[in-house]
């Protein structure tokens, strides 16, 4: 009897250890070949797909593929490595700028300009969010106004307030990551 992906897929969701076992071991070789060229990197690489692992493991009661299962793995693989290649041009950026500070190589013009910067981003950043998002964030934040204040305000639920305040931060974190070293920067007052 052949085993079909969605079979596969299915023994994955229920939990079944064997079906796991089998797909680790079908896919391994080749998914960490994959991540190594992204990453140039042999223990990120290994990294990176024991990471899709262990989430289609720890999250299989919400595995939702959409084609087959080869698909899906690689295509976490890849998103997993992007995200994993981002995380490292952050964290670079970040040392960067913290040794140029260490060195006192920025003089007060480019700290305007990046003050500049930041603030047309956080901007922009805001008004991306959606229009119940942005006015419950900027109450919270600008205005300073307790949840349950702006509940009120708004005559919504303070439950609505707090996801929405969530779903602000969780936007605007997104948007905003690159300028995390700037922001950390001015944060240390360099």
């Amino acid at each position: 009897m052949e085993i079909t992906s969605s079979t596969v897929i299915e023994l994955l969701k229920e939990g079944n250890e064997s079906a796991f076992e089998q797909v680790f071991k079908e896919y391994y070789k080749r998914l960490h070949a994959y991540a190594f060229t992204f990453l140039k990197d042999e223990v990120a690489a290994e990294e990176i797909v024991q990471n899709v692992f262990c989430r289609i493991w720890e999250k299989k009661d919400l595995l939702d593929v959409n084609g087959t299962l080869k698909s899906y793995l690689y295509r976490a693989v890849h998103n997993e490595s992007l995200n994993y290649l981002k995380h490292h041009k952050v964290k670079a950026e970040y040392e960067q700028y913290y040794t140029q500070r260490m060195k006192g190589e920025y003089d007060h013009s480019e700290k305007n300009a990046l003050v500049s910067e930041l603030e047309k981003q956080i901007a922009k950043a805001l008004s991306e969010l959606p229009t119940q998002c942005r006015i419950i964030f900027q109450l919270s934040r600008f205005e300073q106004l307790k949840y349950q204040q702006i509940a009120d305000h708004l005559g919504i639920s303070i439950k609505t307030v707090e996801n929405q305040m969530g779903k602000a931060l969780k936007l605007l974190r997104l948007k905003l990551v690159e300028f995390l070293p700037v922001l950390l920067l001015l944060l240390l007052n360099f």
